[in-house]
């Protein structure tokens, strides 16, 4: 990398916020940890009109849609607990935009949180909620 590139680097990562800069670090923690158990990953922050998706994985024949919680602290309430009906019913609907996008394939999907906990800036846990809920109603697949 030149210098030139490097300084760039640096400033796009010293405006971002905060707040962002965690979640990026949360996402990396947890697409490591996943890949750790064996699951695939196919893509990182897929955007429709709908919506976002996190992280999406492969896990055998089921695709994985996964939110990434990051917090520094539990002090009120775990980080899935963020993971609200609405928040759910989203999910749902831009995983189903991914699915159409690639064709509507046979296969089973799941929807995961990951809490990854911070402390002092760095990563202290992460953990792997599997299958945390359904797709939302009245949306169907497959």
């Amino acid at each position: 990398m030149n210098w030139a590139a490097c300084i760039k680097s640096w400033f796009a990562r010293a405006e971002t916020p905060e707040h962002l800069r965690r979640g990026e670090l949360g996402e990396r923690a947890a697409e490591k940890h996943l890949r750790r158990l064996g699951l695939k990953f196919l893509t990182r922050n897929f955007r429709s009109e709908r919506g976002e998706v996190d992280l999406i994985f492969r896990d055998d024949d089921c695709l994985v849609f996964v939110e990434v919680k990051t917090r520094s602290s539990e002090t009120w309430a775990r980080p899935a607990a963020a993971v609200d009906a609405r928040k759910r019913r989203r999910l749902s609907q831009t995983a189903l935009d991914y699915l159409r996008r690639i064709r509507n394939p046979q296969v089973k999907i799941r929807f995961d949180i990951v809490e990854v906990l911070l402390a002092d800036g760095a990563v202290r846990e992460v953990r792997h909620l599997p299958n945390t809920f359904a797709l939302s109603e009245p949306y169907r697949y497959g």
